[in-house]
């Protein structure tokens, strides 16, 4: 027989990645359709974009490397 404190297992835990509310199966990961455009807007205007280095090899080779071929 299971406790009642057990009785949530398994249940939705997820939580909105946005405002950390509890998420609901008609926009997870998301708790409502609010956080899912404010998510969109996010990806959309860049600011999920993943920091790079700039390569400032021109093909020549490097001391103690190859040369990079395109």
């Amino acid at each position: 027989m299971t406790s009642p404190s057990n009785d949530n297992r398994g249940k939705n835990l997820a939580r909105c990645p946005i405002c950390h509310a509890p998420a609901v199966p008609e926009y997870v990961p998301f708790c409502s359709k609010r956080c899912a455009d404010v998510d969109l807007h996010r990806w959309l205007s860049g600011s999920y974009a993943v920091p790079a280095e700039e390569d400032d090899s021109d093909g020549a080779p490097q001391p103690g490397g190859e040369a990079i071929e395109d």
